[in-house]
């Protein structure tokens, strides 16, 4: 098997080493032949998002270089949660961790490939923390944990005051073990997350070394932020779901392509699987004419594809054309329209014994403030339904201006639009 020896200088460049062991005992190890890793992921709500992108594609990049991912879904640790800053998580039901572990298995799978000489493994940790007692827990595993050290975690110290549950605090001990267990049965040395996860991280190298005198390593990602220091992944909805019924693929794509100025070069780096002279290509255009947005434009693009595939990436683009007048709604399939227009801001009209006039629609939608101000947007040519001009003030909607038997879109100018669904 051939093991790509410049992977180590990549995930520097692209800036996905926060924090590691030893740099050089890591270098030789990925250097020297396949490393079997693994990168876990707790099912503590029904789909991944953003952040867990990261590690997900991070394990893509490993596994290309020839190194074989064991990505672990935590059947057991999902149902306790890793400490947060603030406040204890909701302990959710077996019956709902199992549903959410399926659902994250799903999403995993694609990006990995399961066959071949370095062929991914998935495991659930609830196969082997479920039958072992609480007894040989704390023998074989709590008794290599100091409790100074527990305390000293910065997750804990920022907890102890407001409180923290022995549930939580003893989330390390189960996250460690889940890397002995991997140590032991499959043979996994390297383990990787997100750099809030470093404490837990380094605790399983650690405990490897004391239980079974082996040697192991980590390393960690960074979080990712806004120029502002806030964290991203959000969208004004919420998370940045990966799964399209939380998050639609146009929510995604435009997220991407509204990115920030300051931040895209790096998002390129971390997201993409572009190489390093397409990137730098795209970070000098982007330089010399921000205003085109071809970093973002194709950011956006590549996101899209990667997590939901090209066919819903150029619907998404037309829908976004076909907002602004630049392509034919019904072109568009109705579940991307919907989505296009839920994001835009859409309000809901009920059928009732009739549809009301253009005028109504307008200011119920808030593109204007009265039905004066919609006739006089009418009169100077600047209303529009379903991207046709609307010429008459007391036009009225029928049931043939329906998109997909249920939307209408107005547009008032060039650049403000509304949907409306009619149910």
């Amino acid at each position: 098997m051939s093991i790509d020896k410049t992977l180590l200088d990549d995930l520097e460049w692209r800036g996905l080493l926060a924090h590691s062991t030893d740099l050089d005992a890591l270098r030789e190890a990925l250097t020297a032949g396949s490393v079997k890793f693994y990168v876990g992921f707790d099912p503590t709500a029904p789909s991944l998002h953003m952040g867990h992108l990261v590690q997900i594609l991070t394990a893509r990049r490993l596994q290309l270089a020839g190194h074989q991912p064991h990505a672990l879904v935590g059947g057991a640790t999902g149902m306790i949660g890793d400490p947060r800053d603030s406040g204890e998580r909701t302990l959710n039901s077996l019956d709902t961790v199992k549903d959410w572990t399926g659902r994250v298995r799903d999403q995993i799978a694609p990006f990995l490939s399961f066959e071949g000489e370095n062929a991914a493994v998935m495991v659930n940790n609830y196969d082997w923390t479920a039958p072992l007692s609480t007894i040989d827990f704390l023998r074989d595993v709590g008794k290599h944990f100091p409790v100074n050290r527990m305390l000293a975690r910065d997750v804990v110290a920022r907890r102890l005051e407001a409180g923290i549950s022995y549930t939580e605090f003893s989330y390390v001990l189960l996250q460690s073990f889940d890397f002995l267990s991997l140590y032991r049965q499959y043979g996994v040395a390297l383990q990787f997350g997100g750099s809030d996860q470093w404490g837990n991280l380094t605790a399983g190298v650690e405990l490897i070394r004391r239980a079974d005198a082996g040697h192991a390593h980590a390393f960690a990602t960074p979080l990712l932020t806004k120029s502002d220091g806030t964290k991203y992944g959000k969208t004004e909805g919420g998370a940045l779901w990966l799964d399209p019924e939380l998050l639609s693929p146009y929510a995604f794509h435009q997220f991407w392509l509204n990115v920030e100025d300051e931040k895209v070069g790096e998002l390129l780096r971390v997201f993409t699987f572009l190489s390093r002279d397409e990137i730098e290509e795209l970070e000098a255009a982007h330089a010399e004419k921000p205003f085109l947005r071809q970093a973002q434009k194709r950011l956006a693009d590549e996101m899209t594809t990667l997590v939901h595939g090209a066919e819903e990436t150029e619907q998404a683009k037309a829908a976004a054309a076909a907002l602004f007048g630049g392509g034919e709604l019904r072109d568009l399939s109705v579940s991307t329209l919907a989505a296009a227009l839920r994001e835009a801001g859409a309000i809901t009209v009920e059928a009732g014994s009739g549809l009301p006039p253009v005028v109504d629609l307008f200011v119920e939608s808030g593109l204007v403030a009265s039905r004066n101000e919609a006739r006089r947007t009418i009169k100077e040519g600047g209303a529009y339904l379903n991207n046709v001009r609307v010429e008459d003030p007391e036009a009225q909607v029928s049931d043939a201006d329906l998109i997909g038997g249920s939307w209408l879109l107005l547009r008032r100018g060039k650049k403000r639009f509304a949907g409306v669904e009619v149910r």
